[in-house]
């Protein structure tokens, strides 16, 4: 696990410009009409210089714990396409026991259920400095974007059983909707 700060933005060549300062994590969707998204690009890097985060980011930013579930099987080699799940805690429970849910239980259902996601980790929010109130963000990367669109659920029976555990832990209303990414390093 690592401590990062998460910057979100509607500007993707201001966030391209602060992860190449800063290094990092680049996060990019990929689409041109980005209006019905709740962002367009994150970056995460590991930075003592808040200040000029907290000035960059024009939609939000965020202190997480990264939590790799599933580790890549080669490192150097990126995932075609990443769906990036914003989530907002179940009311009944709040962020922490809807965030040990999430670790606990949700992260090896969705191991069993996505069975052709390359990689998993997720990004439990510990602090909120601006922007929209997030509890979590999962990352699920797959090797092309057809898999991410057409294979995302083994079967029928496990969708519903995604669906319905999610709803356990997640307040799926107010939750964002889901972005299709591309990610970068930055050194």
């Amino acid at each position: 696990m690592n401590i990062e700060l998460c910057a979100t933005y509607q500007d993707r060549t201001a966030a391209r410009e602060m992860v190449t300062k800063l290094g990092g994590r680049f996060y990019c969707e990929q689409r041109d009409d980005t209006g019905h998204l709740p962002f367009a690009a994150m970056i995460c890097t590991q930075t003592d210089d808040l200040a000029e985060l907290m000035t960059s980011a024009d939609v939000g930013l965020y202190m997480v714990c990264r939590r790799v579930i599933k580790p890549r099987a080669n490192p150097d080699q990126l995932p075609g396409a990443i769906g990036l799940f914003p989530m907002v805690a179940h009311p009944d429970l709040g962020h922490a026991q809807s965030d040990a849910h999430w670790r606990d239980r949700h992260a090896p259902l969705a191991l069993k259920v996505h069975v052709a996601m390359s990689h998993y980790t997720q990004l439990s929010i510990m602090h909120c400095f601006k922007g929209p109130v997030l509890d979590g963000i999962a990352l699920c990367g797959f090797e092309s974007l057809i898999d991410l669109r057409e294979n995302f659920f083994d079967t029928p029976e496990g969708e519903k059983a995604i669906h319905k555990d999610i709803a356990q832990f997640a307040d799926t209303r107010k939750s964002p909707r889901r972005l299709i990414v591309t990610e970068s390093h930055f050194s």
